[in-house]
This record gives C-alpha cells, sequence and structure tokens, in this order.
C-alpha cells in the first residue's frame, strides 16, 4: 500500500510541475475558501480517502467526534441535494487536511478571487491535464471506487469493505446499490487507458 501512496504523490507533484506557468498567476491565498463552500462536489478516490482516514485518526479524541458528526452532516445534505460546506473547513478558513487534501482540491484555482457572481477562471489546458490526471489516479487504485469525499470515507468505515479494499481485492457487487443511488463510480470502468506517446 505504501508503493500506491508514493506513486499518489508523485501524481500529485506531476501536476503541480506541468501546471506551474499557468496557476503562477492564481488569484488564490491563504482565507480563500470559495471552492470549499461553493464550487460542488469534492471528490476523492478511496486511495485518497484511505490516506485521509488515516489523517483523521491522528486528530485529538474530541476533534475526530466533531468531525464524524460534520461528515454525516455533509453526507445527509449531499444525499438530499442540498448545498454543503467541506466538513474539512475550519472557521478560519483554513483546511484541516490540506497536506493530504484530494486531487478534487488540488486542480481548483482560478484566475480572480471567486464569488457567487464571478465563478472560478482557469485555463482549458490546466483542465484538459486535470482529466488526464483524474484518470491517471483511478488507474493506480483500480480495485477502488470514486466519489464525493463523505460517501468514501462512509464506505471506507464499513469493516467489511476496508477489509476487501486494503487486501487488494475487488468486489463491485457489495457496493451496488450504494453507489448506484450515491454515484460513485468504479475506476477500473471509468479510468481511460493511458496513452503511449507516439513513436
Amino acid at each position: 500500500m505504501q508503493d500506491r501512496l508514493n506513486a499518489l504523490d508523485a501524481i500529485y507533484q506531476a501536476f503541480e510541475q506541468e501546471t506551474a506557468g499557468f496557476r503562477n498567476q492564481a488569484a488564490c491565498a491563504e482565507g480563500c475558501a470559495y471552492c470549499c463552500t461553493d464550487a460542488g462536489r469534492i471528490d476523492a478516490t478511496t486511495l485518497e480517502g484511505l490516506r485521509i482516514r488515516a489523517r483523521i485518526s491522528q486528530l485529538p479524541r474530541p476533534r475526530q467526534v466533531s468531525l464524524k458528526k460534520a461528515l454525516k452532516r455533509d453526507m445527509h445534505k449531499r444525499e438530499s441535494g442540498a448545498p454543503s460546506p467541506c466538513p474539512f473547513l475550519l472557521k478560519t478558513k483554513a483546511c484541516l487536511i490540506y497536506p493530504v487534501r484530494p486531487f478534487a482540491c488540488r486542480r481548483i484555482y482560478s484566475l480572480h478571487r471567486c464569488s457567487q457572481e464571478q465563478p472560478p477562471v482557469l485555463n482549458r489546458q490546466v483542465m484538459r491535464i486535470a482529466e488526464d490526471t483524474i484518470a491517471h489516479l483511478q488507474r493506480l487504485d483500480a480495485n477502488g471506487y470514486s466519489g464525493h469525499l463523505s460517501f468514501i470515507l462512509h464506505m471506507l468505515a464499513a469493516p467489511r469493505f476496508l477489509a476487501v479494499y486494503t487486501s487488494g481485492d475487488f468486489k463491485p457487487e457489495e457496493i451496488m446499490a450504494f453507489g448506484k443511488s450515491h454515484r460513485i463510480v468504479v475506476n477500473r470502468m471509468a479510468a481511460r487507458p493511458a496513452v503511449s506517446p507516439p513513436a
């Protein structure tokens, strides 16, 4: 599993390097949390969720308890179609899990400060690179799934699912009902094949 987590970091770093020239004009700064409150779904792969789960387990117990409640609220709001700020967003507008945030958070930036009237503006080439990166993440997590972060963490909290996933096994039939109702993606069925460079 550690090899896969190392590969996850390598994918993040490759995206950062490939898009650095476009993102150096970003208006994003500490305390700017529009994408954490109003930008829609915060998707993650199960591999990313596993790392976030490990980070949560290192937090003080009271923080873990309050976070568990926040994730449950987020899940219920998302199930009803209501907007919901990220459960990991602190009152200071800082991210509680910033070092292990999923790619959905890493990919977003904007060339201006965002608001309801001014949604994020980003370069099309960065969007294309981000889509390729998502496919790469899904191939890396081939026995896993992708979906909204609180749904993925909910799945990983089920001991049977966690055991199947961490063993490297693949049993999508066991999450079929939850997956369909919560728009969970089966990574190996969604990921585009890697494109070989021209000879």
